[in-house]
């Protein structure tokens, strides 16, 4: 199977939360903001979860520093992104990734707002597909800035060629916190993505922690 390569792209607490129980997720300082919009001008493609749209509505543009703005995808099987969410504002060309189950109204109303829509899966996006088809689009590399959610959903696939944590002064603390990696988890060790730290940095008051896999499978 081709695909992009990807890069998961995610700011954690220090007990591994992404956001705290209230739903807040501001845990990078400044200079690793900057760093994250330098990513973004980096690659061809940013990748987000329907659920961050509707908490965050961000843009996935370059603001911060200068570059250009990536292709945005929106991973919806059944088109619930608002056609008002930012990430609409025809500043680059967004793809919604949805199922074949999503209401034809809801796709009609994205389209209007300039949306390509892409349908890969029968009742949930299936990312593999996803990713081929990206890749036949002339993605070459996809930074993923998802949430707990969608990062299990690439992690049990093994579809995530590296993983860039961004490791911040806080402890957050609560059971129904976030944290990096959702799902239903696996259940031995054995079964997990083995990794392979190949970088330990520091921007502002985070530590950046880049990892690849041991072994990819595609």
């Amino acid at each position: 199977m081709s695909k992009p390569f990807v890069i998961l792209k995610a700011a954690m607490s220090v007990d591994g939360k992404i956001a705290s129980i209230g739903g807040d997720s501001k845990l990078s300082c400044e200079e690793d903001l900057r760093r994250l919009h330098y990513l973004r001008s980096q690659v061809d493609a940013v990748m987000v979860g329907v659920g961050t749209i509707l908490k965050d509505d961000p843009s996935l543009t370059v603001r911060l520093v200068r570059g250009r703005n990536p292709i945005r995808v929106v991973v919806d099987s059944q088109a619930s992104t608002p056609p008002t969410a930012k990430v609409l504002d025809q500043k680059a060309l967004t793809i919604i990734a949805v199922s074949r189950k999503a209401p034809k109204k809801r796709l009609e109303r994205l389209k209007e707002r300039g949306a390509k829509i892409i349908v890969a899966g029968k009742k949930q996006v299936n990312l593999k597909v996803l990713l081929n088809r990206l890749c036949q689009m002339g993605i070459k590399k996809l930074l993923v800035e998802g949430g707990s959610t969608l990062n299990w959903s690439l992690i049990k696939e093994h579809l995530v060629d590296e993983l860039q944590v961004s490791v911040c002064p806080f402890i957050l603390g609560g059971e129904k916190a976030k944290t990096l990696v959702g799902g239903k988890g696996f259940r031995r060790i054995a079964e997990s993505l083995k990794l392979k730290l190949v970088r330990v940095g520091r921007v502002g008051e985070d530590i950046i922690l880049v990892y690849r896999p041991l072994a990819t499978k595609q």
